[in-house]
C-alpha cells in the first residue's frame, strides 16, 4: 500500500469520526486530538482532501437503519486492518521504547524508533483500541454476518459435489429468500398502516 493511499485513509478516518462529534458528541475530546496529532504525520494536500472521492461512500449511511449498522461493522473492519497495517510500516521500536501496553501486531523494518514515530505508534495504537472496543460493544453481529459473507466468496464452484449440494439445497433457501422478503413487506405495510391511523386519531 503507497504512502499516498494511507495518508488519504486516515483523513478519512478523522472525517467519519468527526462526523459523530458534530452530531452527537459521539468522538472523545482524547480521540480527536489524538487524530489531530495523528493528521500532522499524515499530511495530504487540501486539493487531496477535498477532491469529492471518499475512500468510504457515505451514500450507504442513507439506506435502512439494519443496512447501515452492516456497511459501518465493514467499515469498522477495514479501519482495524487499515491501522494495523499502517503500525507495520513505522519502524520496529527499540527494547528501550517498547511499551508491554502494544498489542497489535507491529512487525517492520528492525531500525531505532525516533521519538516522532514512537508518539505516532502510540497515537495509532489508542485509535485502534477505540475502533476494536466500538466493534466489539455494538457491531458484534454485524461483523460476524460479514464473516459470513467472506466465506461465499470461497465456495468452490467448479466442484460437482458442492454442485450438487447447492442444488438439494436450493428448495429450502429459495423458500426462506421469499419468506423473509415477504416478512419486510408485512413489517413495513404494518408501520404505514399505524401511522395512518394516527394520523387520522390526533
Amino acid at each position: 500500500m503507497r504512502m499516498g493511499s494511507v495518508m488519504r485513509k486516515v483523513v478519512c478516518l478523522l472525517a467519519w469520526l468527526s462526523v459523530g462529534q458534530v452530531s452527537g458528541s459521539y468522538l472523545p475530546q482524547d480521540m480527536n486530538r489524538t487524530l489531530q496529532d495523528l493528521l500532522q504525520h499524515y499530511k495530504i494536500s487540501k486539493s487531496d482532501i477535498y477532491d469529492g472521492k471518499h475512500v468510504f461512500p457515505k451514500e450507504e449511511l442513507k439506506g435502512k437503519m439494519e443496512s447501515q449498522m452492516l456497511f459501518m461493522g465493514g467499515v469498522l473492519e477495514a479501519y482495524e486492518k487499515l491501522i494495523v497495517h499502517m503500525l507495520k510500516e513505522l519502524p520496529t521500536p527499540s527494547p528501550l521504547s517498547a511499551t508491554s501496553g502494544d498489542k497489535a501486531d507491529t512487525s517492520g523494518p528492525s531500525t531505532a524508533e525516533p521519538s516522532a514515530a514512537g508518539d505516532t505508534r502510540s497515537n495509532l495504537i489508542k485509535v485502534l483500541q477505540k475502533i476494536r472496543e466500538l466493534k466489539q460493544h455494538s457491531y458484534k453481529e454485524q461483523v460476524k454476518i460479514l464473516h459470513e459473507l467472506q466465506k461465499l466468496k470461497h465456495i468452490e464452484m467448479d466442484n460437482i459435489k458442492v454442485q450438487g449440494k447447492a442444488l438439494w439445497e436450493l428448495p429450502w433457501i429459495y423458500e426462506k429468500a421469499n419468506s423473509l422478503a415477504d416478512n419486510v413487506m408485512r413489517r413495513r405495510r404494518r408501520r404505514r398502516q399505524t401511522r395512518t391511523k394516527s394520523r387520522l386519531g390526533a
